[in-house]
């Protein structure tokens, strides 16, 4: 009879625990996605707007300069990174502190111009130079460029760095082709000073896909590379461990800008800058699954982390489109400013 007492007992014990921590997890979900808030650039007025976005209001406008494009928020969330591209020829990288709300300081890129795409990898900047044909990195730590290399491809646009910043992809879009760098880590020569660390060699391979080729992005499980052609409408996949073309898509997203995998990696979407329409495929079976009117004219996708949404920049039309990423319906706008287009999200301290 005191075993089944103390059998039973346990059993509320165990059943209290095991709620606590589902509050817990689920309590601290919540706080995750309250502390998370959406970047976007508008163009025209030359701002960066932080918005909620569970409440979808803007909290703030920060200035940054004249031709803003794309950013990307350091993994602390306290620093925004803005290009200023300026059609390859400016030499700009606006510092925002997301805390203060504030711009910081900017980072003179030259001799790398026309920085366009950013990203944050291992405590460090990296970015696209379109008008030196060339990719380059930012040390917060030191506030200087300590690495750049040259693709020799015209309109080196967007970019992509791996988590162990080992591979780097590019899309050259008036060269149609992509970039795959991949770093072996050479060690020191027989020759090099005895503390000499290993230097980085960086050896590129060039896959033709399209003239256009500019927005693309890389499967969640790492294995493909989609990109979108503006001129032709195609989308080239790229087998990145074999870095080589495995097929191509006549699509006919003519005007294609961007392109985005949901985080489950379903579905791939892509923004056409020409006509407004948001053409989505399936991923697996390369078959389109719909096309959605968003404006007149859509830029910068950016993917809710949690599945539920997708948001897209619709320059033409002043304002960003919110995607019901289950009913593939359009859920509601956000009015950042005129010509919104760069999107990311940040984490807050």
């Amino acid at each position: 009879m005191s075993k089944m007492k103390y059998d039973f007992r346990s059993l509320i014990v165990i059943n209290f625990v095991l709620a606590i921590a589902i509050f817990i997890m689920i309590d601290g979900n919540a706080q995750s996605t309250a502390k998370r808030i959406l970047l976007a650039i508008s163009k025209t007025n030359h701002t960066l707007a932080i918005v909620d976005p569970i409440t979808l209001k803007i909290i703030a406008k920060i200035p940054v300069g004249e031709d803003p494009h794309e950013l990307v928020a350091s993994t602390d969330g306290k620093t925004a990174y803005v290009c200023i591209y300026g059609g390859g020829s400016l030499h700009e990288i606006n510092i925002i502190d997301l805390v203060a709300q504030k711009p910081v300081k900017n980072i003179d890129t030259r001799p790398m111009f026309g920085p366009h795409d950013i990203t944050f990898v291992n405590a460090k900047v990296w970015f696209t130079a379109e008008g030196s044909k060339a990719i380059a990195r930012y040390d917060p730590a030191t506030d200087k460029l300590d690495w750049s290399m040259g693709t020799g491809q015209d309109r080196t646009h967007m970019i992509y760095v791996s988590p162990d910043n080992k591979r780097i992809y590019t899309s050259n879009v008036s060269s149609g082709t992509v970039s795959i760098l991949v770093d072996t880590i050479m060690q020191p020569g027989i020759m090099a000073p005895p503390n000499a660390r290993p230097r980085e060699e960086w050896i590129q391979t060039i896959i033709p896909t399209a003239r256009g080729s500019e927005g693309f992005d890389v499967s969640p499980d790492g294995n493909e590379l989609w990109t979108a052609s503006s001129e032709d409408g195609s989308i080239s996949i790229i087998d990145v461990k074999a870095k080589k073309l495995a097929t191509k898509i006549n699509a006919n997203v003519l005007g294609a800008n961007r392109l985005k995998f949901t985080p489950n990696g379903n579905q791939v979407f892509i923004s056409s800058l020409q006509n407004g329409d948001l053409t989505i495929y399936d991923a697996l079976s390369h078959k389109e699954i719909k096309k959605i009117k968003t404006g007149h004219g859509a830029a910068g996708i950016l993917m809710d982390p949690i599945g539920l949404r997708a948001f897209v920049a619709c320059s033409a039309d002043n304002y960003i489109a919110i995607i019901d990423l289950k009913t593939l319906e359009i859920i509601g706008h956000i009015d950042v400013g005129g010509m919104p287009d760069g999107l990311t999200w940040s984490i807050q301290p």
